[in-house]
Parts: structure tokens; C-alpha cells; sequence
């Protein structure tokens, strides 16, 4: 009698702790959703104020390391403040709010995606745990698992516009962003400005137009359009690369070390070089016609300097470019 009294004792024990082993483990679940959708909440009010939310360390950790997660969350690593002298990160900033305000306003916009920022200053630590030497960096945190090398943006070679973005968050999560720039009438001012002083320029030489038969004029304005377009103006106005970025060794490039890329002010060196080339190429044609010889060999040593040194130039700049380029 006595051991069927211990077997029922313990076997009402055992249905107890069954009971609350299976509690507890269905309150934890409960809590893991709940802090999930709480997340995702905090996530959504806090993109209600702003389209790139700002992070610290602490909120990198909670709402990007941390699990559960079911969101894709795209983070630009930057350095804004004045001392820093990260003349790109300025750009890439306006560049990476466009895309996420498209996103904020358009049709596909969710739950799934959030765009966020977190700067040097702000989140040394998080640049430390992520082993970044560098500003700005793109990175797209997948909702499983960890990034891979694909999800850090390539900026070196694309370049930060709002549209390359776009089209790399589409790779990466399949979520298709129209692109919509704020309105910017700066080039309509400018060439309204522009026709009416060459409109009033003209009227007022009414009596005068001979200098539009001015071959040297018109000559000039051609070699002009021709450096623009050789030095990679259009490039700049399609892909809107950085003026300048820093290099591996912390320093400030003015070259692009691709030849897949370029800078706004790589263009300008290019334009100064072509024109000094020509100019000398200009110098040696006109010292042929020159009657005075003196002042002939003076221009011909002169041309063929300009030439010279800065053909080299332009040279190695291809040379740095185009890697394995054999001659100099």
C-alpha cells in the first residue's frame, strides 16, 4: 500500500513539473514574438519620423545583431562630421535618402525593409566589431544569417547614385525601387539665363554679326566641347561618381585606381592635360610658319616641352588605370 502511495506521489510530481516545463517553454515563445513584432514596431515609428533611421552602437546591436529577425535592413557606414573630411560621404548621404523616401512613398513599401545609418562618431564600436577602415560602406543585413561578401555595396566601381542603389538593393532583396529625385530647376534657370544673354548679346551687336564667321571662335568652342567629352563628362552625368575619395592608406585619391571608374576631378585633371597637349601640339604647327627663326625655335622648343612632359603625364595616369599596360 505504501508503494503505491510513493508511485502516484511521484508520479503527480512528475505531471507537475511537465506542466510547468511546457508553460514556461510556450511563454517563451510568446515573448520571442512579441519582441519581434515590438521590434518591427519600433522599426516602423521610428521610419514614420525619418527615412534613414540613425544608430548607435546599442541599436545596431538590438534591432541589426540580434534575433529574431524577419527584415532586410540596409546600413550606410559613414563619417559626417566636418572633421572627419570625408568629402564623399556628404553625397552618398543625399544619394542613399532619395532612395530610401522612393521607398518610404511608393507602393512596395513594408515591413521588410528599413534603411538606416550609423556614423563614426556615433558607432566607433560598431565599425571596430565590423572591421571597417573606411567611409561611406553599404551593407545589406539579410533577415537569416550573416552578410555576405555580395551585400557590401562596391562603390569604388559603381559609383553612389541613387539609381545604382536602388538597383543593388533589388539584387539583394528583390524589392524594386522607383527612383524620385526632388525637383531641381537649377539647369532650366541656367539655360534660360544663358539664352537670354546670348539673346540680348546679339541684339544689341545687331548691326555687327561678323564675328560669328570667326573660324578661330568657332574652332575654339569645338576643342573645348572635345576635352569635355574625352575627359569623361558624360560619365559623370550618368553614373555621379565621387569627387574624391580616400585611398587604402588613409590619404585623399584624386585618380581612380580602376579603369571600370573614375572621379569628378580625375575628369579635370584629364581636360588640363589634353589642353596643355594641344596646346603644344598647336605651337609646333604654328613654328613652321613663323618667318622669324629665332622666335620659331622658341615656340618649337616650347610646343615640343608641353608635348612631352605632359603626354608622359597623361600616359601614366592610363599606366595606373589599366594595369599590366606595357609602355611608358
Amino acid at each position: 500500500m505504501k508503494i503505491l502511495v510513493k508511485i502516484a506521489v511521484l508520479t503527480a510530481i512528475s505531471l507537475c513539473l511537465f506542466q510547468l516545463a511546457n508553460s514556461q517553454s510556450s511563454k517563451n515563445a510568446r515573448s520571442g514574438q512579441q519582441s519581434l513584432s515590438e521590434k518591427v514596431q519600433q522599426l516602423l515609428d521610428m521610419n514614420a519620423k525619418r527615412p534613414v533611421m540613425r544608430f548607435n552602437g546599442n541599436k545596431f546591436r538590438d534591432f541589426v545583431k540580434s534575433a529574431p529577425r524577419n527584415y532586410s535592413i540596409i546600413v550606410m557606414f559613414t563619417a559626417m562630421a566636418p572633421a572627419r573630411q570625408c568629402v564623399i560621404c556628404r553625397h552618398a548621404h543625399d544619394e542613399y535618402t532619395i532612395v530610401a523616401n522612393s521607398y518610404r512613398y511608393s507602393q512596395t513599401y513594408s515591413n521588410k525593409l528599413f534603411f538606416a545609418m550609423v556614423d563614426f562618431d556615433e558607432g566607433s564600436d560598431v565599425f571596430q566589431m565590423l572591421r571597417l577602415n573606411t567611409a561611406p560602406v553599404f551593407i545589406h543585413f539579410p533577415p537569416k544569417g550573416k552578410p555576405k561578401p555580395a551585400d557590401t555595396m562596391d562603390i569604388q566601381r559603381v559609383g553612389v547614385s541613387a539609381e545604382v542603389i536602388g538597383k543593388w538593393i533589388q539584387e539583394r532583396t528583390d524589392i524594386q525601387i522607383r527612383i524620385f529625385r526632388p525637383p531641381n530647376y537649377s539647369a532650366t534657370v541656367a539655360i534660360l539665363m544663358l539664352s537670354l544673354f546670348v539673346g540680348g548679346f546679339l541684339y544689341l551687336r545687331r548691326n555687327n554679326l561678323d564675328f560669328l564667321y570667326n573660324k578661330q571662335m568657332w574652332a575654339l568652342v569645338a576643342v573645348v566641347f572635345c576635352f569635355a567629352m574625352v575627359s569623361g563628362q558624360m560619365w559623370n552625368h550618368i553614373r555621379s561618381p565621387p569627387f574624391v575619395h580616400k585611398s587604402q592608406n588613409g590619404g585623399i585619391a584624386y585618380i581612380h585606381g580602376s579603369s571600370q571608374g573614375q572621379l569628378v576631378i580625375e575628369t579635370y585633371i584629364v581636360m588640363f592635360l589634353n589642353a596643355m597637349i594641344v596646346l603644344g601640339m598647336v605651337l609646333l604647327t604654328e613654328a613652321g610658319w613663323q618667318n622669324d627663326h629665332r622666335k620659331s625655335k622658341v615656340t618649337a622648343i616650347v610646343g615640343l616641352f608641353l608635348v612631352v612632359v605632359f603626354f608622359s603625364l597623361i600616359l601614366s595616369i592610363f599606366r595606373s588605370k589599366a594595369q599590366g599596360y606595357p609602355y611608358r
